[in-house]
Protein backbone atom coordinates (compact mmCIF):
# COMPACT_ATOMS: atom_id res chain seq x y z
CA UNK A 1 0.00 0.00 0.00
CA UNK A 2 1.08 3.50 -0.84
CA UNK A 3 1.44 5.13 2.33
CA UNK A 4 1.92 8.57 0.30
CA UNK A 5 -1.36 8.36 -0.85
CA UNK A 6 -4.46 9.92 0.84
CA UNK A 7 -6.75 6.83 2.07
CA UNK A 8 -9.34 8.30 -0.29
CA UNK A 9 -7.23 8.09 -3.35
CA UNK A 10 -5.61 4.54 -3.45
CA UNK A 11 -5.72 2.48 -6.22
CA UNK A 12 -9.06 -0.08 -6.30
CA UNK A 13 -7.11 -3.12 -6.40
CA UNK A 14 -8.99 -5.54 -9.08
CA UNK A 15 -7.92 -8.98 -6.91
CA UNK A 16 -5.51 -10.36 -10.05
CA UNK A 17 -2.28 -9.74 -8.86
CA UNK A 18 -1.03 -9.74 -12.62
CA UNK A 19 -3.51 -7.09 -13.82
CA UNK A 20 -2.67 -4.78 -10.52
CA UNK A 21 0.49 -5.01 -11.78
CA UNK A 22 0.08 -3.74 -15.15
CA UNK A 23 -2.38 -0.80 -13.96
CA UNK A 24 0.87 -0.11 -11.25
CA UNK A 25 -1.63 -0.71 -8.16
CA UNK A 26 -4.74 -1.07 -9.71
CA UNK A 27 -8.05 1.14 -10.79
CA UNK A 28 -7.62 4.91 -9.80
CA UNK A 29 -11.17 5.20 -7.64
CA UNK A 30 -14.31 6.67 -8.16
CA UNK A 31 -14.28 6.45 -12.07
CA UNK A 32 -15.86 4.93 -14.73
CA UNK A 33 -14.27 2.22 -17.13
CA UNK A 34 -14.95 0.17 -19.72
CA UNK A 35 -13.80 -3.51 -20.30
CA UNK A 36 -14.37 -4.61 -23.95
CA UNK A 37 -14.12 -8.13 -25.27
CA UNK A 38 -15.49 -10.94 -27.46
CA UNK A 39 -17.92 -13.53 -25.59
CA UNK A 40 -16.12 -15.68 -23.52
CA UNK A 41 -12.94 -13.67 -23.37
CA UNK A 42 -13.34 -13.57 -19.50
CA UNK A 43 -15.36 -10.03 -18.80
CA UNK A 44 -17.57 -11.40 -16.20
CA UNK A 45 -14.54 -13.17 -14.42
CA UNK A 46 -12.71 -9.80 -14.10
CA UNK A 47 -15.92 -8.23 -13.06
CA UNK A 48 -16.68 -10.88 -10.64
CA UNK A 49 -12.96 -11.33 -9.23
CA UNK A 50 -13.00 -7.10 -9.04
CA UNK A 51 -15.92 -7.03 -7.02
CA UNK A 52 -15.17 -9.95 -4.09
CA UNK A 53 -11.61 -7.93 -4.21
CA UNK A 54 -14.13 -4.86 -3.25
CA UNK A 55 -16.35 -6.96 -0.74
CA UNK A 56 -13.15 -7.66 1.13
CA UNK A 57 -13.33 -4.24 2.44
CA UNK A 58 -16.39 -4.68 3.93
CA UNK A 59 -18.38 -1.85 1.41
CA UNK A 60 -21.43 -3.09 0.06
CA UNK A 61 -20.94 -4.17 -3.95
CA UNK A 62 -23.28 -3.96 -6.92
CA UNK A 63 -23.62 -6.21 -10.20
CA UNK A 64 -26.28 -4.94 -12.71
CA UNK A 65 -27.36 -7.73 -15.29
CA UNK A 66 -28.87 -7.10 -18.34
CA UNK A 67 -27.76 -10.40 -20.38
CA UNK A 68 -27.18 -13.47 -17.39
CA UNK A 69 -29.67 -14.31 -14.88
CA UNK A 70 -28.76 -14.07 -11.21
CA UNK A 71 -28.68 -18.27 -11.10
CA UNK A 72 -25.79 -17.91 -13.85
CA UNK A 73 -23.78 -15.46 -12.45
CA UNK A 74 -23.47 -17.68 -9.06
CA UNK A 75 -23.02 -20.72 -11.11
CA UNK A 76 -19.83 -18.98 -12.28
CA UNK A 77 -18.71 -17.75 -9.02
CA UNK A 78 -19.38 -21.52 -7.56
CA UNK A 79 -17.38 -23.05 -10.38
CA UNK A 80 -14.28 -20.62 -9.12
CA UNK A 81 -15.03 -21.69 -5.41
CA UNK A 82 -16.25 -17.87 -5.02
CA UNK A 83 -18.52 -16.24 -2.17
CA UNK A 84 -20.53 -13.68 -3.61
CA UNK A 85 -21.46 -12.44 0.16
CA UNK A 86 -21.66 -8.54 0.46
CA UNK A 87 -22.27 -8.29 -3.29
CA UNK A 88 -26.39 -7.27 -4.47
CA UNK A 89 -27.09 -9.08 -7.48
CA UNK A 90 -29.78 -6.99 -9.75
CA UNK A 91 -30.93 -8.75 -12.71
CA UNK A 92 -32.85 -6.87 -15.45
CA UNK A 93 -33.13 -9.72 -17.50
CA UNK A 94 -36.55 -9.06 -19.67
CA UNK A 95 -39.20 -11.08 -18.06
CA UNK A 96 -41.18 -13.97 -19.43
CA UNK A 97 -44.76 -11.93 -19.57
CA UNK A 98 -42.61 -9.20 -21.72
CA UNK A 99 -43.48 -11.20 -24.66
CA UNK A 100 -47.56 -11.69 -23.99
CA UNK A 101 -49.42 -9.20 -26.25
CA UNK A 102 -50.14 -7.31 -23.70
CA UNK A 103 -47.10 -6.08 -22.87
CA UNK A 104 -45.92 -4.52 -26.19
CA UNK A 105 -45.98 -0.99 -26.57
CA UNK A 106 -48.18 0.57 -29.03
CA UNK A 107 -48.13 4.44 -28.67
CA UNK A 108 -44.51 4.83 -28.15
CA UNK A 109 -41.73 3.44 -29.47
CA UNK A 110 -39.76 0.78 -26.96
CA UNK A 111 -36.80 2.60 -26.34
CA UNK A 112 -39.07 5.66 -25.15
CA UNK A 113 -40.33 3.39 -22.28
CA UNK A 114 -37.83 0.58 -21.87
CA UNK A 115 -34.78 2.69 -21.35
CA UNK A 116 -36.10 4.90 -19.07
CA UNK A 117 -37.28 2.09 -16.91
CA UNK A 118 -34.01 0.34 -16.53
CA UNK A 119 -32.20 3.24 -15.94
CA UNK A 120 -34.77 4.26 -13.10
CA UNK A 121 -34.25 0.55 -11.50
CA UNK A 122 -30.73 1.29 -12.30
CA UNK A 123 -30.53 4.27 -10.38
CA UNK A 124 -32.93 3.11 -6.46
CA UNK A 125 -30.63 0.18 -6.49
CA UNK A 126 -27.40 2.50 -6.14
CA UNK A 127 -29.11 4.69 -4.21
CA UNK A 128 -30.34 1.73 -2.34
CA UNK A 129 -26.97 0.21 -1.92
CA UNK A 130 -24.88 3.04 -2.45
CA UNK A 131 -22.43 0.71 -3.25
CA UNK A 132 -18.24 1.64 -3.28
CA UNK A 133 -18.48 -0.44 -7.01
CA UNK A 134 -20.59 -1.32 -9.81
CA UNK A 135 -20.52 -3.06 -12.53
CA UNK A 136 -23.00 -2.94 -15.84
CA UNK A 137 -23.08 -5.95 -17.78
CA UNK A 138 -23.50 -5.42 -20.58
CA UNK A 139 -23.59 -2.62 -22.44
CA UNK A 140 -24.96 -4.14 -25.79
CA UNK A 141 -28.31 -4.30 -24.29
CA UNK A 142 -28.48 -0.80 -23.38
CA UNK A 143 -27.05 0.36 -26.57
CA UNK A 144 -30.88 -2.03 -28.02
CA UNK A 145 -33.14 -0.22 -25.49
CA UNK A 146 -31.59 3.29 -26.88
CA UNK A 147 -32.13 2.51 -30.30
CA UNK A 148 -29.54 4.89 -32.01
CA UNK A 149 -26.33 5.97 -30.92
CA UNK A 150 -27.07 10.14 -29.95
CA UNK A 151 -29.69 8.50 -27.14
CA UNK A 152 -26.98 5.74 -26.39
CA UNK A 153 -24.18 8.72 -25.75
CA UNK A 154 -26.66 10.94 -24.20
CA UNK A 155 -27.74 8.30 -21.46
CA UNK A 156 -23.64 6.96 -20.82
CA UNK A 157 -22.48 10.91 -20.32
CA UNK A 158 -25.38 10.74 -17.72
CA UNK A 159 -24.45 7.84 -15.90
CA UNK A 160 -21.27 9.06 -15.61
CA UNK A 161 -22.22 12.28 -14.50
CA UNK A 162 -24.64 10.89 -12.33
CA UNK A 163 -21.77 8.50 -10.27
CA UNK A 164 -19.26 11.63 -10.34
CA UNK A 165 -19.20 12.58 -6.59
CA UNK A 166 -20.48 9.17 -4.86
CA UNK A 167 -17.14 7.67 -4.41
CA UNK A 168 -17.85 5.06 -6.57
CA UNK A 169 -16.37 2.71 -9.21
CA UNK A 170 -17.64 2.03 -12.36
CA UNK A 171 -17.22 -1.19 -14.74
CA UNK A 172 -18.56 -1.19 -18.25
CA UNK A 173 -18.52 -4.46 -19.85
CA UNK A 174 -18.86 -4.18 -23.54
CA UNK A 175 -19.11 -7.64 -25.71
CA UNK A 176 -18.38 -5.91 -28.76
CA UNK A 177 -21.11 -7.17 -30.94
CA UNK A 178 -21.32 -5.40 -33.86
CA UNK A 179 -19.14 -2.52 -35.41
CA UNK A 180 -16.39 -1.18 -32.22
CA UNK A 181 -18.10 2.07 -30.52
CA UNK A 182 -15.10 4.62 -30.05
CA UNK A 183 -17.58 6.86 -28.29
CA UNK A 184 -17.69 4.70 -25.55
CA UNK A 185 -14.03 4.51 -25.26
CA UNK A 186 -14.10 7.98 -25.39
CA UNK A 187 -16.17 8.21 -22.71
CA UNK A 188 -14.76 5.92 -20.00
CA UNK A 189 -11.54 6.97 -17.81
CA UNK A 190 -10.17 3.82 -18.98
CA UNK A 191 -10.33 1.18 -21.39
CA UNK A 192 -9.16 -2.58 -21.28
CA UNK A 193 -9.61 -4.81 -24.14
CA UNK A 194 -9.83 -8.62 -23.57
CA UNK A 195 -8.83 -11.07 -26.96
CA UNK A 196 -9.25 -13.98 -27.42
CA UNK A 197 -7.63 -16.18 -30.52
CA UNK A 198 -7.97 -19.70 -31.37
CA UNK A 199 -4.60 -21.15 -33.13
CA UNK A 200 -4.29 -23.58 -36.00
CA UNK A 201 -3.30 -26.43 -33.23
CA UNK A 202 -3.56 -26.43 -29.80
CA UNK A 203 -5.33 -24.37 -26.96
CA UNK A 204 -6.95 -21.04 -27.31
CA UNK A 205 -4.66 -17.97 -26.62
CA UNK A 206 -5.77 -15.31 -24.84
CA UNK A 207 -4.29 -11.71 -24.33
CA UNK A 208 -5.20 -8.26 -22.85
CA UNK A 209 -4.26 -4.83 -23.87
CA UNK A 210 -4.74 -1.25 -21.91
CA UNK A 211 -5.63 1.19 -24.38
CA UNK A 212 -5.76 3.60 -22.07
CA UNK A 213 -5.94 5.13 -18.38
CA UNK A 214 -6.32 8.78 -17.94
CA UNK A 215 -3.93 10.54 -15.53
CA UNK A 216 -2.52 6.92 -14.72
CA UNK A 217 1.12 5.16 -15.58
CA UNK A 218 0.79 1.66 -16.51
CA UNK A 219 2.34 -1.47 -18.60
CA UNK A 220 1.65 -0.71 -21.88
CA UNK A 221 1.50 -3.54 -24.39
CA UNK A 222 -0.07 -6.87 -24.97
CA UNK A 223 -0.06 -9.27 -22.09
CA UNK A 224 -1.20 -12.96 -21.86
CA UNK A 225 -3.72 -14.61 -19.42
CA UNK A 226 -5.50 -17.40 -18.72
CA UNK A 227 -9.08 -18.73 -17.32
CA UNK A 228 -8.43 -21.24 -14.87
CA UNK A 229 -10.70 -22.21 -11.37
CA UNK A 230 -10.37 -19.29 -9.35
CA UNK A 231 -10.52 -16.43 -11.45
CA UNK A 232 -8.28 -14.39 -14.33
CA UNK A 233 -4.26 -15.32 -14.19
CA UNK A 234 -2.88 -12.30 -15.77
CA UNK A 235 0.93 -12.79 -17.11
CA UNK A 236 1.97 -8.92 -17.39
CA UNK A 237 4.72 -8.62 -20.02
CA UNK A 238 8.25 -8.86 -19.13
CA UNK A 239 10.43 -5.22 -18.73
CA UNK A 240 14.21 -6.47 -18.57
CA UNK A 241 14.78 -2.97 -17.05
CA UNK A 242 12.32 -2.56 -13.97
CA UNK A 243 14.13 -5.63 -12.87
CA UNK A 244 18.00 -4.15 -12.15
CA UNK A 245 19.78 -5.68 -9.40
CA UNK A 246 23.36 -6.10 -8.13
CA UNK A 247 25.13 -9.34 -8.34
CA UNK A 248 28.05 -11.13 -8.00
CA UNK A 249 30.05 -12.65 -10.70
CA UNK A 250 30.70 -16.08 -9.52
CA UNK A 251 32.52 -18.64 -12.25
CA UNK A 252 30.24 -21.71 -12.12
CA UNK A 253 31.58 -25.18 -12.87
CA UNK A 254 30.56 -28.44 -14.76
CA UNK A 255 31.95 -30.40 -12.30
CA UNK A 256 33.89 -31.87 -15.13
CA UNK A 257 37.69 -30.54 -15.00
CA UNK A 258 37.71 -30.43 -19.30
CA UNK A 259 34.44 -28.92 -20.47
CA UNK A 260 35.93 -26.48 -17.42
CA UNK A 261 39.10 -25.67 -19.04
CA UNK A 262 37.03 -25.47 -22.73
CA UNK A 263 35.28 -22.63 -20.71
CA UNK A 264 38.42 -21.32 -19.43
CA UNK A 265 36.88 -21.52 -15.99
CA UNK A 266 33.20 -22.37 -16.57
CA UNK A 267 30.31 -20.27 -16.90
CA UNK A 268 29.89 -17.29 -14.74
CA UNK A 269 26.75 -15.69 -13.22
CA UNK A 270 24.46 -13.57 -14.87
CA UNK A 271 25.78 -14.86 -18.27
CA UNK A 272 23.75 -16.63 -20.95
CA UNK A 273 25.09 -19.96 -22.79
CA UNK A 274 23.76 -21.94 -25.80
CA UNK A 275 24.75 -25.23 -26.51
CA UNK A 276 24.23 -25.87 -30.06
CA UNK A 277 24.37 -28.88 -32.21
CA UNK A 278 22.85 -32.07 -34.50
CA UNK A 279 19.96 -34.36 -32.19
CA UNK A 280 21.75 -36.77 -29.88
CA UNK A 281 25.23 -34.99 -29.32
CA UNK A 282 24.74 -34.47 -25.86
CA UNK A 283 23.60 -30.99 -25.57
CA UNK A 284 20.77 -31.49 -22.79
CA UNK A 285 23.43 -33.58 -21.56
CA UNK A 286 25.97 -30.86 -21.09
CA UNK A 287 22.55 -28.43 -19.36
CA UNK A 288 21.70 -31.30 -17.00
CA UNK A 289 25.51 -31.73 -15.98
CA UNK A 290 25.74 -27.56 -15.15
CA UNK A 291 21.78 -28.00 -12.87
CA UNK A 292 23.70 -30.86 -10.82
CA UNK A 293 26.84 -29.40 -10.41
CA UNK A 294 24.89 -25.94 -8.87
CA UNK A 295 22.60 -28.02 -6.68
CA UNK A 296 25.80 -30.09 -5.38
CA UNK A 297 27.25 -26.88 -4.78
CA UNK A 298 23.95 -25.55 -2.56
CA UNK A 299 22.52 -23.62 -5.35
CA UNK A 300 18.56 -24.05 -6.85
CA UNK A 301 18.62 -24.91 -11.02
CA UNK A 302 15.20 -25.08 -12.78
CA UNK A 303 14.69 -27.11 -16.19
CA UNK A 304 12.66 -26.11 -18.26
CA UNK A 305 12.16 -28.85 -21.18
CA UNK A 306 10.09 -29.20 -23.77
CA UNK A 307 11.65 -32.31 -26.05
CA UNK A 308 11.44 -34.81 -23.75
CA UNK A 309 9.70 -36.55 -20.71
CA UNK A 310 11.44 -35.52 -17.21
CA UNK A 311 11.52 -39.36 -17.11
CA UNK A 312 12.78 -39.80 -20.05
CA UNK A 313 15.56 -36.90 -18.55
CA UNK A 314 15.78 -38.70 -14.90
CA UNK A 315 16.65 -42.07 -16.32
CA UNK A 316 19.26 -40.97 -19.03
CA UNK A 317 21.19 -38.67 -16.22
CA UNK A 318 21.10 -41.48 -13.60
CA UNK A 319 22.88 -43.73 -16.59
CA UNK A 320 26.01 -41.27 -17.19
CA UNK A 321 26.36 -40.24 -13.28
CA UNK A 322 24.27 -36.97 -12.53
CA UNK A 323 22.46 -37.35 -9.44
CA UNK A 324 19.68 -35.13 -11.00
CA UNK A 325 17.09 -37.16 -9.81
CA UNK A 326 18.30 -36.77 -6.16
CA UNK A 327 19.00 -33.04 -6.01
CA UNK A 328 15.40 -32.54 -7.44
CA UNK A 329 14.04 -34.83 -4.49
CA UNK A 330 16.17 -32.61 -2.42
CA UNK A 331 14.83 -29.87 -3.44
CA UNK A 332 17.54 -28.25 -4.99
CA UNK A 333 16.50 -28.83 -8.80
CA UNK A 334 12.98 -28.05 -10.47
CA UNK A 335 11.83 -29.59 -13.42
CA UNK A 336 8.99 -28.31 -15.79
CA UNK A 337 8.16 -30.34 -18.50
CA UNK A 338 6.53 -27.95 -20.87
CA UNK A 339 3.45 -28.56 -23.82
CA UNK A 340 4.16 -25.69 -26.34
CA UNK A 341 0.28 -26.18 -27.61
CA UNK A 342 -1.39 -25.24 -24.18
CA UNK A 343 1.23 -22.52 -22.87
CA UNK A 344 1.33 -18.97 -23.92
CA UNK A 345 4.63 -17.41 -23.65
CA UNK A 346 3.80 -14.95 -21.45
CA UNK A 347 3.19 -17.89 -18.93
CA UNK A 348 6.24 -19.11 -19.93
CA UNK A 349 8.03 -16.56 -18.66
CA UNK A 350 5.86 -16.26 -15.59
CA UNK A 351 7.05 -19.69 -15.01
CA UNK A 352 10.54 -18.75 -15.05
CA UNK A 353 9.94 -14.95 -13.27
CA UNK A 354 8.17 -17.07 -10.28
CA UNK A 355 11.58 -19.97 -10.54
CA UNK A 356 13.96 -16.95 -10.04
CA UNK A 357 12.00 -14.56 -7.94
CA UNK A 358 10.07 -16.99 -5.63
CA UNK A 359 12.31 -20.28 -5.17
CA UNK A 360 15.84 -18.64 -5.86
CA UNK A 361 16.94 -20.72 -8.70
CA UNK A 362 20.72 -19.49 -9.73
CA UNK A 363 20.94 -21.53 -12.81
CA UNK A 364 17.49 -21.98 -15.41
CA UNK A 365 17.74 -24.39 -18.35
CA UNK A 366 15.58 -24.16 -21.29
CA UNK A 367 15.67 -26.89 -23.47
CA UNK A 368 14.76 -26.63 -26.31
CA UNK A 369 14.43 -23.33 -28.52
CA UNK A 370 13.02 -24.97 -30.56
CA UNK A 371 10.06 -26.21 -28.24
CA UNK A 372 10.09 -22.18 -27.39
CA UNK A 373 9.44 -21.14 -30.85
CA UNK A 374 6.29 -23.39 -31.00
CA UNK A 375 4.62 -21.32 -27.71
CA UNK A 376 5.35 -18.18 -30.16
CA UNK A 377 2.77 -16.74 -31.97
CA UNK A 378 5.00 -16.13 -35.04
CA UNK A 379 8.95 -16.63 -35.33
CA UNK A 380 9.85 -12.94 -36.03
CA UNK A 381 8.79 -12.59 -32.05
CA UNK A 382 10.85 -14.85 -30.63
CA UNK A 383 14.21 -13.48 -31.00
CA UNK A 384 11.97 -10.15 -28.81
CA UNK A 385 10.85 -12.48 -26.32
CA UNK A 386 14.17 -14.52 -26.28
CA UNK A 387 16.50 -10.89 -25.78
CA UNK A 388 13.76 -9.43 -22.85
CA UNK A 389 14.25 -12.41 -20.82
CA UNK A 390 18.01 -13.01 -20.78
CA UNK A 391 18.43 -9.41 -19.88
CA UNK A 392 15.75 -10.00 -17.60
CA UNK A 393 17.60 -12.90 -15.83
CA UNK A 394 21.38 -11.07 -16.57
CA UNK A 395 19.89 -8.86 -14.12
CA UNK A 396 19.10 -11.20 -11.76
CA UNK A 397 22.31 -13.05 -11.87
CA UNK A 398 20.88 -16.13 -13.13
CA UNK A 399 23.04 -18.07 -15.24
CA UNK A 400 20.98 -19.58 -18.26
CA UNK A 401 21.35 -22.15 -20.52
CA UNK A 402 19.80 -22.63 -24.05
CA UNK A 403 19.77 -25.68 -26.10
CA UNK A 404 19.42 -25.21 -29.76
CA UNK A 405 18.77 -28.37 -31.90
CA UNK A 406 20.12 -27.90 -35.29
CA UNK A 407 19.21 -30.21 -38.57
CA UNK A 408 22.11 -31.91 -40.21
CA UNK A 409 24.79 -34.60 -39.65
CA UNK A 410 27.74 -35.77 -41.14
CA UNK A 411 28.84 -33.87 -43.93
CA UNK A 412 25.91 -31.83 -43.78
CA UNK A 413 25.41 -28.18 -43.69
CA UNK A 414 23.85 -27.64 -40.01
CA UNK A 415 21.04 -25.41 -40.39
CA UNK A 416 19.28 -23.52 -36.92
CA UNK A 417 15.67 -23.50 -36.84
CA UNK A 418 16.47 -19.92 -34.44
CA UNK A 419 19.65 -17.78 -34.71
CA UNK A 420 20.53 -16.83 -31.16
CA UNK A 421 24.31 -16.73 -31.39
CA UNK A 422 24.30 -13.08 -31.14
CA UNK A 423 22.18 -13.08 -28.14
CA UNK A 424 24.11 -15.32 -26.19
CA UNK A 425 27.75 -14.39 -23.70
CA UNK A 426 29.23 -18.11 -24.68
CA UNK A 427 28.39 -20.47 -27.47
CA UNK A 428 29.12 -24.18 -27.28
CA UNK A 429 29.34 -26.04 -30.47
CA UNK A 430 28.84 -29.92 -30.72
CA UNK A 431 29.76 -31.86 -33.87
CA UNK A 432 29.54 -35.36 -35.05
CA UNK A 433 32.27 -36.82 -37.43
CA UNK A 434 33.50 -39.74 -38.92
CA UNK A 435 37.03 -41.50 -38.31
CA UNK A 436 38.02 -44.69 -39.24
CA UNK A 437 34.08 -45.79 -40.11
CA UNK A 438 33.35 -44.79 -36.71
CA UNK A 439 30.72 -42.17 -35.60
CA UNK A 440 32.09 -39.90 -33.09
CA UNK A 441 31.00 -36.64 -31.53
CA UNK A 442 33.32 -33.37 -30.87
CA UNK A 443 32.62 -29.92 -28.67
CA UNK A 444 34.39 -26.65 -28.56
CA UNK A 445 33.31 -23.03 -27.30
CA UNK A 446 32.83 -20.77 -31.11
CA UNK A 447 32.42 -17.62 -28.39
CA UNK A 448 32.49 -16.03 -24.98
CA UNK A 449 31.95 -12.72 -24.13
CA UNK A 450 34.28 -11.24 -21.23
CA UNK A 451 36.89 -13.75 -20.60
CA UNK A 452 39.23 -16.31 -22.35
CA UNK A 453 38.48 -19.56 -23.01
CA UNK A 454 39.73 -22.95 -25.02
CA UNK A 455 39.87 -22.51 -28.53
CA UNK A 456 40.50 -26.09 -29.42
CA UNK A 457 37.98 -29.30 -30.79
CA UNK A 458 37.88 -31.99 -27.77
CA UNK A 459 36.53 -34.91 -28.45
CA UNK A 460 32.81 -35.61 -26.22
CA UNK A 461 31.40 -38.89 -25.56
CA UNK A 462 29.01 -40.62 -23.39
CA UNK A 463 30.08 -43.88 -22.03
CA UNK A 464 30.68 -46.50 -19.54
CA UNK A 465 28.53 -44.50 -17.26
CA UNK A 466 29.43 -41.59 -17.39
CA UNK A 467 30.84 -38.07 -19.59
CA UNK A 468 34.59 -37.71 -20.99
CA UNK A 469 35.71 -34.66 -22.78
CA UNK A 470 39.30 -35.89 -24.59
CA UNK A 471 42.15 -33.76 -25.36
CA UNK A 472 42.26 -31.17 -28.02
CA UNK A 473 42.25 -32.95 -32.21
CA UNK A 474 45.10 -31.02 -33.02
CA UNK A 475 46.62 -33.67 -35.99
CA UNK A 476 43.20 -33.27 -37.75
CA UNK A 477 41.89 -30.35 -39.76
CA UNK A 478 38.17 -30.54 -41.31
CA UNK A 479 36.58 -32.54 -38.04
CA UNK A 480 33.67 -29.30 -37.72
CA UNK A 481 32.65 -30.49 -41.46
CA UNK A 482 32.07 -33.54 -40.45
CA UNK A 483 35.05 -35.76 -42.33
CA UNK A 484 38.37 -35.05 -40.83
CA UNK A 485 42.05 -34.88 -42.61
CA UNK A 486 44.87 -36.42 -40.15
CA UNK A 487 47.90 -33.93 -41.27
CA UNK A 488 50.36 -35.13 -38.81
CA UNK A 489 50.86 -36.74 -35.74
CA UNK A 490 49.91 -40.35 -34.42
CA UNK A 491 46.06 -41.18 -34.78
CA UNK A 492 45.54 -41.89 -31.18
CA UNK A 493 44.72 -38.20 -30.76
CA UNK A 494 41.68 -39.02 -31.78
CA UNK A 495 41.12 -42.14 -30.25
Amino acid sequence: MDESKPKDTLDAATGIAGLDDILCGGFSPDRLYLIEGAPGAGKTTLALQFLIEGARGGKPMLYVTLSETEEELRAVAAAHGWSLDGITIRELVPAEDSLKPAQQYTMFHPSEVELSETTNLILEDVERVKPARVVFDSLSELRLLAGNALRFRRQLLALKQYFRGRNCTVLLLDDMVGDRDLQVQSIAHGVILLEQQVPEFGGERRRLQVLKIRGKRYRGGLHDYAIRTGGLEVFPRLVAAEHRAEHGARRLSSGLAELDALLGGGIEEGTSTLILGAPGTGKSTIAALFAAAAAQRGDKAALLIFDESSNTLFGRTESLGIPLREQREAGRVMVRQIDPAELSPGEFTHAIRRYVEVEGARVVVIDSLNGYLSAMPGDRFLTLHLHELLMYLGQRGVATILVGAQQGLIGSQMVSSVDATYLADAVILMRYFELRGEVRQVISVVKKRGGDHERSIREFRMESGRLHVGEPLRDFRGVLTGTPIQESGPQKAAE
